[in-house]
């Protein structure tokens, strides 16, 4: 409904399709930096307790984050592609 009424407004396609792009790749970005905050904390946790000390390589911080950027706006990608060819009345009429 929320895509019907953005259409019905003037939206055009590509903003709809920008508009969930940006809402996945934001999804993706929150849940990438929870991730690599936990694995970090574990990592340094699980070292200091062996007695070794307790480092995460900024390679594997940021490849992190980059793989989740990338398999989100993949995932992203065909549902904002979908709701972009919806037409305004098709989609408000879709429960």
């Amino acid at each position: 409904a929320e895509i019907g009424l953005r259409r019905s407004l003037g939206a055009t396609r590509g903003q709809v399709r920008g508009q969930f792009l940006t809402e996945s790749l934001l999804l993706a970005a929150l849940g990438g930096v929870g991730g690599v905050l936990l694995g970090g904390l574990v990592t340094t946790a699980y070292a200091l307790i062996q007695g070794w000390p307790g480092v995460v390589p900024a390679w594997a911080t940021l490849g992190g984050l980059a793989a989740t950027l990338v398999i989100g706006g993949v995932a992203g990608l065909y549902p904002a592609v979908r709701a972009s060819r919806l037409s305004p009345t098709e989609a408000l009429a879709t429960p």
